[in-house]
């Protein structure tokens, strides 16, 4: 028996409903797997400061970071800002903290789900930096203006060389299941100097991996390419906000957020959440799309499995991604999905497809 203490944070919105979707799966896989888990619940939610003044502190991140792993939902209100006129939500704080520098945020075609592009495959891995990039400057000093704002985009060696890593190994892991093995960065050098320093570490990485095909595009032509030719794309790696709009234009290719888990992760620390927002219009009438939680949820056990080499976490990472799969395949679909399944229907019955897969 292998027992993980999970950190579960709902958030806001939709994120409570999809979180409990999750949980529901992953106590499924306890005696299934011989898996066990200890959920502990927190609330760090834009409500909670809306209503407290409380948000998350070092303290707070410390006493998580303790942790095998951390769930994460969805937060964030559009009327519940910072100060700085920004939305609150932890995953920026976060992120910092544990130096979470890579966001892997996998996308694919499912049979049975309805997309919008001529592609008959899609398989396809983004990779956002997270730690800096256009980011890099939100915790400076601010002197609030209404004449002018800037943001700083920093790139540095170090982090480059740890996301191409973890690029290049994504892609040498993934051309084991089919995929091509190839990994493409996508940038803007010809206008950005810190663009300049992250393609040219990108070269020194790409020649320390020659058994892995490699490609630069602008970023702006390679978003083209993502909507005209998705399907010359396995891993694409990329800038920080470059990459958290390369990485929904991807969703957007295989049917919308609801299909796109993400993992925001370091050496050590581990973020799971979709990459979907706290969709309040829709939250409390039980239609949210639960999926992209509970293939976030796959993600987090096969990270688990990789961390600590237990095969329990990853075989049944594999029994949620194909009783998802078979789910979908089988027409159960949620309303952003063009179906009339409810979030507890979408559980129930990707519960029930687990039950079908060999262990």
């Amino acid at each position: 028996m292998s027992s993980y203490d999970i950190v579960v944070i709902p958030g806001d919105g939709i994120g409570p409903e999809v979180i409990d979707a999750s949980v529901s799966v992953l106590r499924a896989c306890e005696e299934r797997f011989g898996l066990t888990f200890t959920f502990d619940f927190k609330d760090f939610s834009a409500d909670l400061y809306r209503r407290t003044g409380r948000r998350i502190t070092t303290e707070d991140m410390d006493e998580i970071g303790r942790s095998d792993a951390v769930l994460f939902g969805a937060m964030g209100l559009p009327d519940v800002r910072s100060p700085e006129g920004l939305e609150l939500g932890a995953q920026v704080e976060m992120r910092a903290h544990y130096g979470l520098f890579a966001s892997l945020r996998p996308v694919r075609l499912f049979p049975g789900v309805d997309y919008p592009v001529k592609a008959e495959h899609i398989d396809m891995l983004v990779i956002r930096e997270t730690s800096e990039g256009m980011f890099a400057g939100l915790a400076d000093a601010h002197e609030p203006s209404d004449e002018t704002a800037s943001d700083r985009m920093t790139i540095t060696r170090a982090t480059c060389e740890k996301l191409f890593d973890v690029a290049f190994s994504q892609a040498r892991e993934r051309r084991k299941r089919g995929t091509p093995g190839h990994v493409t960065l996508l940038h803007k050098s010809n206008a950005l100097r810190s663009n300049v320093l992250m393609e040219g570490v990108f070269d020194e990485v790409a020649a320390k991996n020659p058994d892995i095909g490699s490609a630069k595009h602008y970023v702006d032509v390679g978003a083209m390419f993502m909507v005209t030719d998705p399907e010359r794309y396995d891993v694409v790696v990329s800038e920080n906000i470059f990459g958290d709009i390369l990485s929904e234009i991807a969703a957007g290719l295989v049917g919308g957020l609801g299909l796109a888990p993400s993992a925001d992760v370091s050496l050590t620390h581990g973020v799971f959440q979709p990459s979907h927002g706290s969709a309040p219009d829709i939250a409390g009438q039980g239609i949210a799309n639960p999926t992209a939680m509970i293939l976030s949820a796959a993600m987090m056990l096969e990270w688990l499995g990789g961390q600590h080499g237990d095969a329990r976490c990853t075989e049944a990472a594999g029994a949620i991604r194909t009783a998802v799969e078979s789910t979908l395949k089988a027409g159960r679909r949620t309303r952003d999905l063009g179906g009339t399944a409810s979030t507890q229907d979408m559980v129930e019955a990707i519960i029930g497809a687990m039950g079908e897969v060999k262990p």
